[in-house]
């Protein structure tokens, strides 16, 4: 199984931003080209997502990383953000897009203004659920609200802005990590980076560990409702959580 237990978090708001700053932050700015350099291939679900756009669409990619969604619909335009510097300075390379260095706790966007937003594999590395559901709250609060006549309508019949989260699943156990619905929820994750030694005789391996909250069926759901949301659509990708959320109200 891949995946290292991981020990105890400080769950004050002061130690949780303590702890993600060494296990997630840190670690990105430290291995963001070599990320980048894994990650190309959009997930299908989120590239149906922004296809379906309607043209002309403005939109919020939050935690974007490397920028790869920026490229998927040419017709929309998107504000991406993320908390890494260097990350953000390889995805600004995606014009005419926008990329700029921000919390996603504390989004720098006014609220009830853009047609859709996309978080994908970031709501997973908050450490304590009241900052996981902030982080969603504060991705549903830049959101058209839907019309008041629409108020009875079905979720999916209504023509507020979007959001489309990932996570990661515990439910996984046919994949190389191995877990299942039994196992840790909390959990360090390794990235390995090989060099080459200064004479360049041999490599050395260098190993970052990022903490990640492993969903369960039916958790993200749950965090997006109790973070003002409404679910519109919900399911499993490749071991990952995802639904596609509306404001309520």
């Amino acid at each position: 199984m891949s995946g290292l237990c991981q020990t105890s978090i400080d769950l004050s708001p002061e130690g949780a931003e303590v702890y993600e700053k060494q296990h997630v932050h840190q670690v990105y700015e430290q291995i963001a080209s070599h990320f980048s350099s894994t990650r190309y291939k959009p997930w299908p679900v989120v590239e149906r997502f922004l296809q379906g756009l309607p043209i002309g669409s403005v939109g919020l990619d939050v935690g974007c990383g490397n920028g790869k969604y920026l490229t998927v619909n040419p017709n929309i335009f998107i504000i991406a953000s993320d908390r890494s510097e260097n990350l953000v300075n390889i995805a600004s390379q995606h014009q005419p897009h926008a990329s700029l260095v921000a919390d996603n706790l504390c989004l720098p966007h006014p609220s009830s203004c853009f047609a859709f937003a996309i978080s994908i594999a970031v709501v997973h590395h908050l450490s304590t659920r009241t900052r996981r559901v902030q982080a969603i709250a504060a991705i549903l609060e830049t959101l058209r609200p839907r019309l008041a006549s629409e108020q009875d309508q079905p979720e999916h019949e209504r023509t507020g802005g979007r959001a489309l989260i990932y996570v990661w699943a515990l439910e996984q156990k046919n994949s190389r990590r191995g877990w299942d619905k039994t196992d840790e929820q909390d959990v360090m994750v390794p990235w390995v980076m090989k060099s080459r030694t200064d004479d360049r005789s041999g490599e050395i391996s260098t190993t970052f560990n990022r903490y990640y909250h492993l969903y369960r069926q039916g958790e993200l759901e749950k965090d997006i409702v109790d973070a003002g949301g409404g679910i519109v659509e919900s399911g499993y990708e490749k071991d990952n959580w995802w639904a596609i959320a509306g404001r309520c109200g």
